[in-house]
């Protein structure tokens, strides 16, 4: 089988038949919709993932001077940036070895495990989303740029609810909201016509389904596609139930879907008729009232004794 996010073209099973789905060059771009899952997984599998060009280079002043570096600070670094962050956990996750009998499901335990300098000269030569989409249509880097700070805004609300819930460990809410919507920005670094495509669906006929416009244009689900890639890629199973929306109703993953929503339905402001319910889900889930909810969002201006808390 695949060995997990390689820097290199492997052959990855699919169905009995070894295959390989390399793009050979940054602007031979996929622009046409593969036939099914396993396919999608072979393409996201057999090249290298670009990063954003701040996570490069921050990494390489690091590298610079690596006796000052800490785990907490480096994975501060990572943690803003999901793509990053999911090469970092499919790295880690064969080291663990026997010894160790539950998985990684944090940046800085994953550093730990592996070691400053090895962590280092593993992550030496990263390509970068700006680089890969450079000549390409410029709404593409606006588009995935766009997705990518969504999930930021969203592991920020997640663990936000997490410390508020007291979480045992808001650090995993945290990566899980990150990661949601990670097959959304791969199609966008690999195959820019069709995240304009589903992007222009979904402003030609507003009251469609992000769902429908996904299988219409590439045959699948952006999240069918990504819980195939978690399994592939042997992402901790912790992680793997926390990003999948059908265990909605267990608190820990209704903090995720939550905060994934209000990203989403806020990232062109705060008139989108949606919000008013999820302010409401959101006050269920902390047991606040959805005026609270907006308060510890910053819409309305917190009391003074809560502020002061």
């Amino acid at each position: 089988m695949l060995a997990p996010l390689p820097g290199a073209a492997r052959p990855l099973t699919l169905g009995g038949v070894a295959g390989t789905l390399i793009l050979k060059d940054d602007k031979n771009m996929l622009d046409h919709p593969l036939p099914d899952i396993d396919a999608w997984v072979l393409l996201f599998s057999n090249n290298t993932l670009p990063v954003l060009r701040v996570t490069k280079r921050r990494l390489d002043e690091m590298r610079a001077d690596l006796e000052r570096v800490d785990a907490r600070e480096l994975a501060h670094v990572i943690l803003q940036d999901p793509i990053m962050t999911v090469r970092v956990l499919a790295y880690i996750q064969p080291m663990r070895g026997r010894a160790l009998q539950h998985d990684i499901t944090t940046i800085a335990s994953a550093v730990m495990m592996a070691g400053m300098e090895p962590f280092f000269r593993r992550f030496e030569e990263l390509p970068t989303i700006e680089g890969m989409l450079k000549g390409v249509d410029p709404h593409a880097l606006l588009g995935v740029l766009q997705v990518i700070r969504r999930a930021q805004r969203a592991a920020d609300y997640a663990q936000d609810w997490a410390i508020w819930r007291h979480d045992v460990n808001m650090e995993e809410v945290r990566i899980a909201a990150l990661l949601h919507d990670l097959t959304e920005i791969l199609v966008w670094c690999f195959a820019p016509k069709l995240g304009l495509d589903i992007r222009a669906q979904q402003i030609a006929k507003p009251t469609m389904r992000s769902t429908d416009a996904q299988k219409h244009i590439i045959n699948n689900t952006f999240q069918d596609i990504q819980l195939a890639l978690c399994q592939v890629w042997h992402l901790p199973e912790l992680l793997l139930r926390l990003i999948d929306d059908s265990n909605a109703e267990q608190p820990r993953v209704k903090n995720v879907a939550l905060a994934v929503r209000l990203a989403r339905h806020s990232s062109h402001g705060w008139d989108d008729p949606a919000l008013p319910d999820d302010f409401t889900d959101i006050g269920q889930l902390l047991n606040i009232t959805p005026e609270a909810v907006r308060q510890r969002i910053g819409l309305e201006p917190m009391p003074a004794r809560e502020a002061e808390d």
